[in-house]
């Protein structure tokens, strides 16, 4: 899918998280393709090293680091590794998530744990690792994937949307800091609508791909937030298929 978005980010690095497939691979080819050096973190291995090895053939600077998001410890050791292998980040795109999609009364505390420490906790670890250096350094942005579930929920859904809605929260509260900290650091969340990837059609095989949007052109409205002069700001962005039923 041709992209339409073409932000100069040659000289910039990139993490995201959840990028061996899926939303993050398609970020991930997107940043590369705009010139930025790409890190791809995911606990797929044998899947990132792959994808980074594609964005190598086609001559991208790309590198991989498996990544577990829900341990604060190791996400710590990879932005310091990063740091001190003279790479710092300078757009984090917070994308790895999970889903369990079962009744509340079937849910169990492992499930739950697992969904909010993923989707909620994970990109806060990051942004926690990463704001900092980011204000000290005078620039940066920070890029949070949402969900239509961050605003309206529905049934199945209960850890999922929890976690969304809270990280909308702290994406919005980031946003409003940094207007304090260093104007130089942004903050977006993407509300992004269903799209035809893994996240969906292995837990759905018989969903409706017609009312699914391609990746790519959430990895686009990515790209669009990054592409606004420095003077401004996306704070949140959506972007749904037109179907879609969970929006507003």
């Amino acid at each position: 899918m041709a992209s339409s978005t073409h932000p100069d980010l040659s000289g910039r690095r990139a993490l995201v998280t959840g990028a061996a497939r899926g939303l993050g691979a398609s970020i991930a080819r997107r940043l590369a393709a705009a010139g930025a050096s790409v890190c791809l973190a995911d606990v797929r291995r044998e899947d990132g090293e792959k994808m980074c090895a594609s964005l190598a053939v086609e001559g991208h600077d790309a590198r991989f680091v498996e990544l577990d998001v829900r341990d604060a410890d190791a996400v710590a050791a990879v932005i310091q590794d990063l740091e001190q292998d003279g790479w710092p980040v300078d757009i984090l795109v917070n994308n790895a998530a999970v889903d369990v999609s079962k009744p509340i009364e079937h849910l169990t505390a492992e499930e739950v744990t697992r969904v909010v420490t993923t989707n909620l906790l994970g990109p806060i670890y990051l942004c926690l690792a990463l704001y900092r250096r980011m204000v000290s350094r005078g620039n940066g942005h920070i890029v949070n994937i949402l969900s239509t579930a961050s605003n309206r929920t529905w049934t199945e859904a209960g850890p999922y949307s929890a976690s969304k809605t809270g990280l909308r929260a702290f994406t919005h509260t980031l946003f409003k800091e940094a207007q304090r900290d260093c104007l130089g650091v942004g903050v977006t969340g993407v509300i992004a609508g269903g799209m035809e990837t893994p996240f969906i059609l292995e837990r759905f095989p018989d969903a409706d791909t017609s009312k699914l949007q391609h990746p790519d052109v959430v990895a686009d409205a990515v790209l669009c937030a990054l592409s606004v002069p420095p003077t401004s700001v996306m704070p949140e962005v959506v972007v749904v298929p037109r179907n879609e039923p969970s929006w507003p």
